[in-house]
């Protein structure tokens, strides 16, 4: 269950789109049977830490779970392998931005900053949304440690399984109007995106573009998601 190769992505591609847009879609990381697997898993407590149910806290409509430690392989290898590729982009995010921030090349050492910080929860989730469900924008930040890119999976079939429930990502230009993108990932698909900002080119250098994340409400059917967040909560 837990091959994933990732060196087999055109990762130059996958930059080029983060750089450009703040997101990339690369298909088919994880395969049909890894995708019922997490979704039968579901209902299985003992892998789980929290539910939150969104309508208490006025997130939205559905709810969703945070692992516990220890993960499941399969999401410790995604987590452990996937922040290498990202910690470099990142990094040129800082950069371009000119704040002060360096992240460490391997996942294990962002977790030990995040432990100096008292964040010691995992925040890797997996939600759930039925007909009408929807997530309203937000950004996934847990404590003073966080990195700026995260990325979810989609567990099931769009169009076939569900409809509606597309995943909305805003950008908000400094005074400017928000820009909206829908994207509707296909079943194992990975969406990578920026958990709070991106830098943009300008003609005076670069600049923030403020992001947040979400999801449309569902006409009909079951959605599950797997969410891939690298800092973890307090």
């Amino acid at each position: 269950m837990n091959q994933i190769q990732l060196p087999s992505y055109n990762w130059e591609s996958i930059y080029d789109q983060l750089h450009q847009q703040g997101f990339a879609i690369v298909k088919q990381v994880l395969n049909p049977t890894q995708c019922q697997e997490l979704i039968a898993d579901y209902e299985q407590d003992r892998y789980y830490r929290k539910t939150i149910h969104m309508e208490r806290y006025r997130f939205g409509s559905g709810e969703y779970k945070y692992f516990t430690y220890p993960l499941p392989s399969l999401l410790q290898t995604l987590r452990t392998n996937i922040y290498s590729y990202l910690a470099p982009v990142a990094n040129l995010w800082m950069k371009a931005l000119q704040i002060p921030i360096t992240y460490p090349d391997t996942h294990e050492e962002l977790l030990k900053l995040c432990q100096q910080q008292g964040q010691v929860k995992p925040t890797v989730l997996i939600l759930k949304y039925k007909e009408g469900g929807f997530n309203t924008l937000h950004q996934d930040l847990y404590g003073e440690i966080y990195f700026p890119l995260q990325i979810v999976f989609m567990l099931n079939q769009p169009g076939t399984d569900y409809t509606g429930g597309e995943f909305v990502l805003t950008e908000q230009i400094p005074r400017a109007q928000s820009k909206a993108n829908v994207l509707q990932p296909e079943r194992g698909d990975m969406l990578i995106f920026a958990t709070n900002f991106r830098p943009a080119k300008g003609t005076k250098g670069y600049y923030r573009v403020a992001m947040k994340h979400g999801v449309s409400p569902l006409h009909s059917g079951d959605r599950h998601s797997l969410g891939i967040i690298f800092h973890d909560a307090l």
